[in-house]
């Protein structure tokens, strides 16, 4: 059988009952080839049909992969820097990463088993990349950033630090967080729920974005939710609330709101500058 047809049957077995202690040497080896084909690249948690950044889908046989790692698995004691901690997988072995040129800075980069780092990527110190994450080729995660599970970033994508990309695990049918090739989301960003980027996007830094704020597309002339669609600037701003008139608010009440603009060729050169960490 394929990998996807075994992950089928053991997620059956699972929903019928099939616990950690049940599972056999057998069905153990089913995870870790799937764990191994994450990591690989050869499988992912969700991809595109289409040519727009709304397109992308789920691949629920895959997180369905993943949750099986949690409910077939023991917690164990582990060792990681000298410190002993507790969980059903050992973070991913490295050695690959150096094959292909990518860099992960010590004392605090850590990758859990089961996400894929692409070619010439950076991960500087302290930065987290969670189960069934996938980062593609020169993206940089940078320093205090985490890349969540399932989360999937382009190409050269450029992370400023402090960064989080939530993950999406459950509901399998939901797509996670998409940041699409050529996206710069500067210090501070935010990006939660299963919001998508479209690509060569330029985020300000402390952003937002998520499901629920809305998103003011100044080039399209309308408003959207869930996603920022390509060669966009985009950037927080404070708009009139629905409650602006309460009277514990004097002078009015405001919300969050992303505004999004054309790409501005000055902005384009400053983010192109850190191409020069690549060198």
């Amino acid at each position: 059988m394929s990998l996807e047809a075994d992950v089928a049957d053991l997620w059956n077995r699972y929903q019928d009952g099939l616990t950690a202690a049940d599972a056999t040497d057998a069905d153990a080896a089913v995870i870790d080839e799937f764990l191994a084909a994450l990591e690989a690249g050869e499988v992912r948690a969700a991809e595109k049909t289409g040519d727009d950044v709304t397109s992308w889908e789920a691949n629920e046989w895959v997180k369905r992969g993943i949750l099986l790692n949690f409910g077939l698995r023991e917690t164990e004691a582990r060792e990681y820097g000298g410190v002993t901690y507790y969980d059903v997988l050992p973070l991913r072995d490295t050695e690959d990463l150096g094959e292909r040129g990518t860099r992960n800075t010590p004392d605090g980069t850590a990758i859990r088993r089961g996400a894929y780092l692409g070619s010439d990527c950076i991960m500087m110190s302290p930065s987290f990349v969670n189960m069934g994450a996938y980062v593609g080729d020169g993206t940089l995660v940078d320093s205090c950033d985490t890349v969540g599970s399932c989360a999937q970033l382009g190409e050269n994508v450029k992370l400023g630090a402090n960064t989080l990309i939530g993950g999406v695990l459950e509901p399998v049918e939901d797509a996670p967080v998409i940041v699409e090739d050529g996206v710069s989301l500067g210090a501070g960003c935010r990006v939660t729920s299963g919001f998508r980027v479209g690509e060569n996007s330029i985020v300000g830094e402390n952003t937002l974005l998520t499901p629920r704020i809305p998103v003011y597309d100044l080039v399209e002339e309308e408003v959207i939710y869930g996603h920022l669609p390509a060669d966009r600037r985009a950037f927080t701003r404070m708009v009139e609330s629905s409650v602006g008139d309460h009277e514990l608010f004097e002078g009015g009440a405001y919300k969050p709101a992303v505004v999004a603009t054309h790409v501005e060729e000055d902005t384009l050169e400053a983010t192109q500058r850190e191409d020069a960490l690549r060198e």
